[in-house]
């Protein structure tokens, strides 16, 4: 539930967030006139999303045994591949907003209506598709309490929107993206292994060594599973999280760890360049 909720509170309130900037934009543009168009436009992704939900569920469903395997490996792989995209675009979340407002106002002095509206489409529905790919994963996965999180952080972002453009400067939003982008890096590297783990079972990458360690341990006297077992209480959330396997192969091992350790070298090396050319302006 945990991460579900992380998720889809993360991408609705970017949404939101692009939604507000949209409409604030056209507001101080003096064409309110467009908000009817630009508010369709938003609900149309939602929908168009929602169908994507649905082909893509059946999709999910009508593989199984190698092919299942191979599928959700390949989804896994690719969901890490759009995570990592996302926590790099949200590094500077500021000239993003920039690039999106000078978008805006080609669009407005050029009298290009649709242009705005396929922005306000594509954005929106961006952010859809993300989470029904993120959210699938966790589904391959076997997490608990996926719609119930799904829910909740889909009524606390829409919430937080809100409040972020009545209140805003009382609210930092550079503070909630960063914490939720080491969440995000970790919940990639794990789907990053759990992806390749699928492509062991598939038969498609060679595990190297089967199992590296193995602490899941023997279920309890009463039949129930120890806490740091995969099903277990612990195991079980760190599983849904960040891919918790009681016991990886060898090449997932690395995948996770030599792509954890680069990304973070990377974010902190853009980091530092970021701050060197701050200093010299």
């Amino acid at each position: 539930m945990l991460a579900s909720f992380i998720i889809v509170f993360r991408e609705v309130l970017e949404a939101a967030l692009i939604l507000g900037i949209i409409l604030s934009y056209i507001q101080r543009a003096g064409r309110n006139d467009l908000r009817p168009h630009i508010l369709l436009s938003a609900l149309t992704a939602v929908g168009a999303s929602i169908i994507g939900a649905v082909l893509f569920n059946n999709l999910a469903n009508g593989f199984s045994g190698r092919a299942e395997e191979l599928f959700e490996g390949i989804v896994m792989i690719a969901g890490a591949i759009l995570v990592t995209t996302m926590v790099l675009w949200m590094m500077n979340e500021s000239d993003k907003i920039k690039k999106l407002e000078n978008k805006l106002q080609n669009s407005l002095s050029s009298g290009r209506v649709t242009t705005l509206l396929a922005i306000v489409f594509i954005s929106i529905f961006r952010e859809g598709i993300e989470v029904v790919i993120f959210l699938s994963t966790l589904t391959a996965k076997g997490s608990g309490g996926l719609w119930v999180g799904s829910l909740l952080g889909f009524a606390g972002a829409s919430l937080l929107g809100v409040l972020i453009f009545v209140w805003g400067k009382k609210i930092s939003l550079s503070a909630f993206f960063r914490s939720t982008n080491i969440l995000l890096i970790l919940f990639a590297a794990g789907m990053l292994a759990y992806g390749i783990h699928e492509l062991h079972e598939a038969g498609i990458i060679p595990p190297l060594v089967e199992h590296i360690y193995d602490i899941n341990p023997a279920l309890n006297a009463d039949g129930s599973f120890p806490a740091l077992h995969e099903k277990g209480a612990i195991g079980s959330i760190f599983k849904g999280l960040f891919g918790y396997n009681g016991n990886p192969a060898l090449f997932e091992t690395l995948a996770y760890w030599v792509y954890l350790i680069g990304i973070f070298v990377f974010q902190f090396t853009l980091k530092k360049q970021t701050a060197a050319k701050n200093t010299k302006v």
